[in-house]
């Protein structure tokens, strides 16, 4: 029960921390903020939407990876992962039967390795050197 409402809190993190740092303005962004040039004054403060939300998603990164590494050690010392029972209902694939692996006996061997004698292997057909070619002659150009 416990790491049921871990993990709701964990997606509910992890969304509000998407939004708010879609919501941010980029470094290199002059326009105004998510919410209109001169309204995120009044609704922010005088500093803007900057600070808040800088803020605001620097705490809830801390809380998200704070209770990653909560879930990680309280399924390591619970032993969660691996206490689901073979017996358990798996939805839709609760019913398909898995097929039983084949005994060693069953497996055909493979065939023996049969190599070529020697004698029968012809040898690689032997390439003539090329004719040396002759240099062009030089043309006369009527001079």
């Amino acid at each position: 029960m416990l790491f049921t409402l871990l993990m709701v809190l964990y997606v509910v993190l992890a969304i509000f921390m998407i939004g708010f740092i879609l919501i941010q303005r980029g470094a290199g962004a002059s326009a105004g903020s998510g919410f209109g040039a001169g309204a995120s004054a009044t609704v922010f403060g005088a500093r803007g939407a900057a600070s808040f939300l800088t803020k605001a998603t620097k705490w809830l990164a801390i809380a998200f990876f704070v209770l990653t590494l909560g879930m990680a050690m309280y399924v390591q010392r619970t032993g969660l992962v691996g206490s689901r029972a073979a017996t358990e209902d798996a939805g839709v694939m609760s019913g398909v039967e898995v097929p039983a692996a084949p005994s060693a006996s069953e497996v055909p061997a493979a065939p023996p390795l049969q190599l070529a004698p020697a004698g029968d292997v012809p040898a690689a057909p032997v390439q003539a050197q090329p004719e040396a070619t002759p240099e062009p002659a030089e043309e006369d150009d009527g001079n």
